[in-house]
């Protein structure tokens, strides 16, 4: 595992200090946020102070780490993610006790509007993410629930940490209309971004073309969501992960197949009891339930 040493404190006071200066452009960022299609988000460069986000960025593993779980799927080619906090480097682990704070938490609360928000401290789903050369992530939305909680997932922070990253690269994050015909945003995944936005049934996204980034160059992340007990009528459904083919995406049978499961197809299909010992599986061996 890839360590260094730190001051804690230092990292603690330099966070503050950074996340008392957003607050102090709240309203900006509020209106921002509230304003943006096809549905809120915002997008905030230069989001940890300097040293931070250098640490942070050295101390991600190598991606022949065997602390690493690979995703099985093609909609997730290529795709590593690190869930288990106590495999994580320290300084990481730190970044992310602060961004699960509930000083982080009531600033995101004042950006977005949504009240009383929760984080998620088994960062299921979330975490360490890292995508090599040919690796992408579908269109989707994701799960609507929290699977071991149940709690609402309403909101997702990604943290960008590559690098010196070029457009030619690729990798850039998609929102999508919900119809999935357009594509009407891309985010390039620069170092020390963070984009920020809504979970719901519309919140169509992904970075859905092989990633054309020299070879030994990843796109790596931390991925954090934040949930609520209940969420707007409006938005009521439960579903799991559910990814789309765009108007120009080929049928590929092995998708199909995947998307089928996740989308309740399957469950239909198989004793309740077997089911959920099946799901339950999954999601303690992909994403850290």
């Amino acid at each position: 595992m890839n360590n260094i040493s730190f001051d804690y404190e230092a990292l603690q006071a330099a966070i503050k200090q950074r996340f008392d200066g957003l607050d102090a452009e709240v309203e900006g960022l509020a209106q921002t946020y509230r304003q943006a299609k096809p549905f809120p988000f915002i997008v905030i460069d230069n989001f940890l102070p300097t040293a931070i986000a250098e640490a942070v960025a050295n101390a991600i593993p190598d991606k022949s780490s065997p602390d690493w779980t690979r995703l099985p799927t093609d909609d997730q080619r290529g795709k590593r993610t690190l869930a288990d906090e106590s495999r994580l480097p320290s300084v990481i682990r730190s970044l992310i006790h602060e961004l699960n704070s509930g000083h982080f938490l009531r600033l995101i609360e004042k950006i977005t509007g949504i009240d009383d928000l929760i984080s998620d401290t088994k960062l299921v789903g979330g975490g360490l993410h890292m995508i090599g050369r040919g690796g992408k992530l579908s269109v989707h939305i994701d799960f609507s629930h929290h699977p071991t909680n149940g709690l609402n997932r309403r909101l997702n922070l990604l943290l960008y940490l590559s690098r010196n990253w070029q457009e030619e690269y690729g990798g850039q994050l998609e929102f999508w209309s919900r119809d999935i015909n357009r594509c009407e945003q891309k985010i390039l995944p620069v170092f020390n971004r963070c984009a920020i936005f809504s979970t719901s049934p519309i919140s169509y996204h992904g970075h859905p073309e092989p990633l054309q980034c020299p070879d030994g160059i990843t796109r790596n992340s931390i991925a954090l969501y934040y949930f609520t007990k209940g969420r707007p009528k409006e938005e009521e459904g439960e579903h799991n992960t559910l990814f789309k083919s765009r108007p120009e995406d080929h049928f590929q049978l092995g998708n199909f197949v995947v998307r089928a499961a996740s989308s309740g197809v399957v469950r239909g299909l198989m004793p309740p009891l077997l089911y959920s010992f099946v799901r339950k599986l999954w999601n303690k061996r992909y994403t850290g339930a």
